[in-house]
């Protein structure tokens, strides 16, 4: 099975950067947003006044993020739509891969590709940030990571229930940029009128801006364990009902 999973996941990597376009709004863009916004605030700032600033500090490395996160759930929901709309599900079903090893290998390649736009964010961003400032990107890539598989259950939950290819991004995005502007990024949660502050509060994306902006601040594992726990029962909500309404054909 593991082997199966590998070359899989090894096919759909292949596949994916055959396709520039794909690349870019995947990788490309949430990097480009992150250079032109730093460069943009950042212009003209003292040293000191950058590391002060909440935005370029820790507002902008987030919001990047996040943006990796939800570029990676529209890719997954419109290649699952192709993969269906074309047959491709049916075929990979008929071969001896479980239905889970062919849609873990999806995941894993969502993972990687996340991680590569993280260092890449970094890396290009290091300009804008003061040699003196520590930035934790081991632990913000694992937090990351949590952030993006809890996030990406909602993807295969909107890939389930899909009709076509053709509906399948502005569905997925009509479902996930609304939810940027209640998960606490722009504007702070407590601050939201009681019944968007409800709908926060089931919002994936709310615990994992608020996992994403503590980790890069420095705090510990521990002071996020209810941002986590919350990230996890969404995985697992939205994972076993994907699993009961997802269509193979």
């Amino acid at each position: 099975m593991l082997r199966g999973l590998w070359k899989l996941t090894w096919i759909e990597i292949k596949t994916f950067l055959r396709e520039p376009l794909g690349a870019f709004g995947t990788i490309g863009i949430p990097v480009l947003v992150f250079l032109v916004a730093g460069r943009v605030v950042g212009r003209g700032l003292p040293p000191s006044s950058l590391a002060a600033s909440s935005f370029v500090g820790v507002g902008l490395p987030v919001l990047a993020s996040v943006l990796i996160s939800v570029g990676a759930v529209l890719s997954l929901v419109t290649i699952i739509s192709i993969y269906r709309e074309g047959g491709i599900l049916k075929r990979l079903r008929a071969t001896p891969l479980r239905p889970q090893t062919i849609l873990t290998a999806h995941v894993i390649v969502k993972l990687l590709l996340t991680a590569a736009t993280l260092i890449l964010m970094v890396l290009a961003g290091k300009r804008y940030y003061p040699v003196g400032i520590h930035i934790p990107l081991f632990s913000f890539t694992v937090a990351l990571l949590i952030s993006t598989c809890s996030i990406l259950s909602i993807g295969f939950l909107i890939a389930s229930i899909v009709p076509t290819a053709r509906f399948a991004q502005p569905i997925g995005a009509v479902i996930m940029y609304p939810m940027l502007g209640v998960c606490g990024l722009f504007v702070p949660v407590a601050s939201l009128p009681p019944a968007l502050q409800a709908v926060a509060k089931v919002v994936p994306l709310t615990y994992s801006v608020s996992l994403l902006e503590g980790i890069w601040k420095g705090d510990a594992w521990s002071a996020h364990v209810h941002d986590i726990a919350a990230l996890v029962v969404a995985f697992i909500v939205c994972t076993a009902l994907s699993a009961k309404v997802f269509r193979w054909e």
